[in-house]
């Protein structure tokens, strides 16, 4: 497999991202591999304001009934977007490595439910007979600052100028201002 640096430099023609994909002024993009898994059939499925930055690692797995909003001078370090509904970051927000942020389990809580999408998933399956899974909407607010390996789950609202600790766990909402640790999160 042939490789040129262009591709993993931020060097590559945009125009190769899907006609979904809506990018403001001077955004930057470090690698293309963080679209492959995009699959958003949405007549946006994801919308970058202007000088917003996504380096290294960071991929957005968006299902085709997902979309993703990134505001103005947002900065993506490594994020792992896990999209089935709707994920919102506001403005200026700053998402370090390896922090995941997924609005679904993307798959049934319930165990027969689960199995019966197991094998619906299986290579031999039929995906139009999964089972249908819960999605909730996440939304990260202006100026939050979320540190090295935090998980914000589906349904949470991140409250403007909030900062998640390194490694937190948010399954519930955070408040405007709030610094917040720990598994599950809590304020510090």
């Amino acid at each position: 497999m042939s490789s040129d640096c262009r591709d993993f430099t931020g060097d590559w023609d945009y125009r190769l991202l899907p006609a979904n994909v809506r990018i403001g002024h001077d955004c930057w993009f470090e690698r293309k591999e963080s679209f492959a898994r995009f699959r958003s059939e949405q007549p946006t499925g994801l919308h970058f304001g202007d000088r917003v930055r996504v380096y290294t690692w960071t991929t957005f797995n968006v299902e085709p009934g997902g979309s993703i909003e990134v505001g103005d001078d947002s900065i993506l370090v490594g994020a792992v977007f896990m999209c089935a509904r709707s994920i919102h970051i506001g403005r200026g927000v700053i998402i370090s490595y390896h922090v995941t942020i997924a609005d679904s389990d993307f798959h049934p809580v319930d165990p027969d439910e689960r199995r019966r999408d197991a094998v619906a998933n299986s290579p031999s399956g039929d995906r139009q007979k999964r089972p249908d899974f819960t999605s909730e909407p996440v939304v990260i607010e202006d100026d939050v600052r979320i540190g090295i390996g935090a998980i914000i789950l589906k349904g949470v609202r991140v409250g403007a100028g909030a900062e998640i600790g390194a490694g937190a766990v948010v399954t519930r909402d955070v408040p405007l201002g709030c610094i917040v640790h720990g598994n599950p999160a809590r304020e510090q």
